[in-house]
């Protein structure tokens, strides 16, 4: 079966439309190099099939290296860490969301529109690249992902500007 490939932008921070809010979710920058970076990715990744799921940690070390702007968060109710949100600048003012996700547990509890809102605030907020500003905030679905993550995101203001079927 095809995978689909759907990516979407934001190209002003005014577009935004917040999630309904949870007060105990946020946000946590942790340090890349912790091993519970990558056992909750993995976590996060692994019902979708992403590549951090399936990482050795000579692999986690090459990322490390060659994305050294990447940053890692923890989505946190209260104390407990419930998902993942990471974000990596790139030239010209823009961010990426590489990785955004909940723990299997956490989905459908109604957390995912709080906390892309918040990682999106973050993203808008980063310090830009080669541009006074962030001018642009973007990622990648696959049909792999969770159902109502494609919807989540064009909820919280982000549009389609490109689609594309891989072959499996």
């Amino acid at each position: 079966m095809a995978k689909v490939v759907t990516y979407l932008e934001m190209n002003n921070a005014t577009d935004l439309r917040p999630g309904k809010v949870v007060p105990e979710l946020s946000l946590r920058r942790v340090d890349v190099g912790l091993p519970l970076v990558h056992a909750i990715n993995a976590q996060v990744g692994a019902p979708h099939g992403w590549r951090c799921a399936s990482r050795t940690s000579e692999e986690w070390q090459e990322l490390m290296r060659s994305r050294p702007l990447r940053q890692y968060r923890f989505i946190t109710l209260k104390d407990e860490i419930v998902g993942v949100a990471n974000v990596e600048p790139h030239p010209d003012g823009e961010v990426e969301i590489t990785a955004f996700g909940l723990m299997p547990e956490y989905v459908g509890k109604g957390l995912g529109g709080h906390a892309l809102t918040l990682t999106i605030r973050q993203a808008w907020d980063m310090v830009a690249l080669e541009s006074p500003a962030v001018r642009r905030v973007w990622l990648h679905t696959c049909s792999l992902d969770h159902p109502n993550a494609l919807r989540n995101y064009q909820r919280r203001g982000m549009t389609v500007y490109r689609t594309e079927v891989e072959a499996e």
